[in-house]
């Protein structure tokens, strides 16, 4: 189906359903229980979700397959955001116009950057990605101020053409005519479930994307990526040259990122210099090793991982942790708020830092392997495996 094996359409199909789903499975306690503070099933954290799943995807097509780390792939963000804003500004608020000058504009600015910064690999790779995102960075913020509108950022204004602009067209944007930002929202006893017309976009989007990726990774040019990881060395020796396959796979992840960008001006009608910055590389570069570098579906775990925390454990503070331990004694709940009160709000990156390295200790292979584990302990193939390894060798006798 689709050009997938019986396996991976399966998985996909399973993928889907639990990115439709996700409305439902991220409310799991009802809204007045004193759990509600970690239900994420609300539109905003919902669209990071696979705004920033997209993001990772991308950037695990270079790095998963390819070994090429790049510290620079925040650039290709900031974009397609910025693009985004342009095409509301000129034509109208229809996010089409824009999402597709996103593609295209960090299609070829990743040509720009992955042309020269492939001349070399390993750390200069890395480093030469990151001079490159900061030059963007500081262009964006200060220099290119006409086109960016510098730190205040780049918005829509009353004065602005919007030549396509419609009487009675959507003032925010919208799918021909489908307002990204309205919901409907079900209750269901204790429960409140939103279903957002943007997080759909972003989920159809994430979707489709994901299996372009399967297939890249199914292909023959996927292959002649692993090699390049593999032994590149070799691969030279054999006449073949990794540029052009390094070369694609870079430009493919950075219009991933350029997409990711302009789905974040999709859902919020404002570009800033900010998604350029290093930080923004960084955490895509978390959010793949966290889930499983060269695993299909560990960025994006990794990315509602970092995202989960960001905006939950961010939230909790002092009160919260008092209303949770109110049943102890007045000096116990105080003694186990402040033990728990570095850990929570601002400190939520110590929480993810801690985790982060637990994951990177104890699974290398990032959170994709701890579920793989569990789920040969289930199953009991992990105590077949070792059953049959312990079995003896057939004898061969010789007459």
């Amino acid at each position: 189906m689709l050009g997938l094996s019986k396996k991976d359409t399966t998985f996909l199909l399973i993928v889907v359903f639990l990115t439709l789903a996700t409305p439902i499975l991220l409310q799991p306690f009802p809204e007045n229980s004193a759990l509600a503070q970690f239900n994420a099933g609300y539109p905003d954290l919902m669209q990071r979700f696979a705004i920033f799943g997209i993001f990772a995807i991308g950037f695990n097509i270079l790095f998963g397959l390819t070994g090429y780390l790049s510290f620079g792939h925040a650039a290709f963000l900031g974009v397609g955001s910025y693009s985004v804003v342009w095409m509301y500004k000129l034509l109208s608020y229809n996010v089409v116009p824009g999402l597709i000058l996103a593609i295209v504009m960090s299609g070829l600015f990743a040509l720009f950057i992955g042309y020269i910064s492939l001349r070399r690999s390993g750390i200069y790779f890395s480093i030469l990605t990151l001079a490159f995102a900061q030059m963007s960075f500081n262009l964006a913020y200060s220099v290119l101020t006409p086109l960016t509108n510098g730190e205040t950022g780049l918005q829509v204004y009353t004065n602005d053409p919007q030549v396509l602009m419609s009487a009675g067209a959507p003032t925010s944007p919208h799918l021909f005519g489908i307002v990204m930002n309205e919901s409907s929202k079900i209750d269901i006893g204790g429960w409140q479930f939103t279903f957002n017309n943007g997080y759909y976009f972003c989920a159809i989007i994430a979707i489709i994307v994901f299996y372009i990726s399967m297939r890249i990774f199914r292909s023959p040019f996927g292959i002649m990526l692993r090699a390049i990881k593999t032994n590149q060395t070799r691969m030279n020796y054999t006449g073949l040259n990794p540029r052009p396959y390094t070369l694609a796979a870079f430009v493919i992840s950075g219009m991933y990122a350029g997409l990711a960008g302009g789905l974040l001006a999709s859902m919020d009608p404002l570009a800033g210099a900010e998604r350029m910055q290093w930080t923004a590389s960084g955490e895509v570069v978390l959010m793949t090793i966290l889930g499983g570098a060269g695993t299909l579906m560990g960025p994006v775990l990794g990315a509602g991982f970092i995202k989960y925390f960001e905006n939950i454990f961010s939230k909790i503070n002092d009160n919260v942790l008092h209303s949770w331990f109110s049943a102890l004694p007045d000096g116990l709940e105080d003694a186990v708020v402040f033990l728990f009160h570095p850990f929570i709000g601002k400190g939520w990156h110590l929480t993810l830092g801690l985790l982060f390295m637990l994951v990177v200790i104890f699974l290398p292979g990032g959170l994709m392997e701890g579920g793989s584990r569990i789920w040969n302990m289930i199953t009991g193939k992990s105590r077949k495996k070792k059953k049959s390894g312990s079995e003896p060798m057939p004898s061969s006798h010789v007459n």
